[in-house]
């Protein structure tokens, strides 16, 4: 048997990553699939109801963990000034791992698990596994002329190196409505506050985790932010169009030509750089491999001194509420 863990407190978008992956893993490799802490699916601080609006096979419960082997997917990071989490943990920047298809039977795999190298065939399954329930299914926001914005706040607002600038999301609009001049717009959120702080006069929807999730699945247009949540109903949607995602995914606000991570390039989305320029996923799979190749990920590693990550915690905060304020006025205005 193949398994994964549903990890306490871990967010929906990473819960269900590990669950296809592993499980798409598992029908490749030809042994049976499993699941830890099964309880602990859909239980997170947005919401403490677990799955109810999908029905999941979970696979078999898996309640000794400790009887199988642990695979642990392959890392890679890089260590850049660019933000206090890089200068100390490093900059995850990892692409698929191949070893991954090597393990052997009673493994469970964890992970970021986030490459679609691991899924993309098997998507018609995938819709079937992440069924939504027709008592919370709903069409209400599916229009010719609407495009859902997923904006993630929450923890992401305190970092200036995750948290995407208004300009995205302005480019991002406008490019939309290059499609459509007569293109509405509606913003589906955890953070209702930094949702009208960088967006104001925009209407703002933060319903239950069902609500938000079929709003997403069922757009025409949609705008991602760099979170995982929106990523499955974005893949599993029959109705969607076009899909605007940032490039460099969680370092679109400050990377030289490296992802964060390479496993964040889906084929289908549009990713928009700095510029408000749209590239498509294999172009930007020829920009990362040349990336690599001219040596950018090469790294002194952790070598930061603590007066240098206390310059860069204050040059943070100083940023923060530079933002802060400057939405705050745009809002007054």
């Amino acid at each position: 048997m193949i398994g994964t863990e549903f990890i306490k407190g871990q967010g929906l978008g990473n819960q269900l990553f590990c669950y296809v992956s592993a499980r798409c893993i598992a029908m490749d490799l030809g042994y049976e699939f499993g699941t830890v802490g099964q309880e602990w699916l859909a239980v997170n601080i947005h919401s403490r109801k677990g799955m109810y609006f999908m029905d999941m096979e979970l696979g078999t419960p898996i309640r000794d963990k400790e009887k199988y082997r642990i695979y642990q997917e392959k890392e890679s990071r890089i260590f850049r000034k660019n933000s206090v989490h890089d200068m100390t943990h490093g900059c995850y920047v990892a692409d698929a791992d191949e070893g991954i298809y090597k393990i052997e039977d009673d493994t469970l795999i964890y992970g970021n698990l986030q490459a679609e190298q691991y899924f993309l065939s098997h998507k018609r399954e995938i819709r079937e596994w992440l069924k939504v329930k027709k008592e919370y299914d709903s069409y209400e926001y599916t229009r010719d002329n609407l495009c859902v914005i997923n904006v993630r706040g929450g923890e992401y607002a305190d970092d200036h190196a995750l948290f995407l600038r208004r300009k995205y999301w302005l480019d991002a609009m406008r490019n939309m409505r290059n499609i459509r001049p007569d293109m509405e717009f509606k913003i589906v959120t955890d953070d209702e506050k930094a949702a009208q702080r960088m967006l104001p006069g925009i209407e703002v929807s933060h319903g239950d985790l069902a609500k938000d999730y079929v709003t997403l699945k069922n757009a025409r247009y949609l705008i991602l932010s760099n979170s995982s949540f929106a990523f499955f109903p974005a893949f599993t949607s029959e109705t969607v169009e076009m899909v605007i995602a940032p490039k460099y995914w969680a370092r679109h606000n400050v990377s030289d030509g490296y992802w964060a991570s390479g496993q964040n390039i889906y084929e289908g989305f549009l990713y928009q750089d700095r510029d408000g320029k749209l590239l498509d996923a294999e172009q930007c799979r020829r920009e990362w491999e040349a990336y690599k190749e001219r040596g950018g990920l090469e790294t002194g590693g952790n070598n930061y001194t603590e007066r240098e990550i206390g310059i860069r915690k204050k040059k943070d905060r100083i940023l923060y509420w530079t933002d802060k304020v400057r939405n705050r006025l745009r809002i007054r205005g």
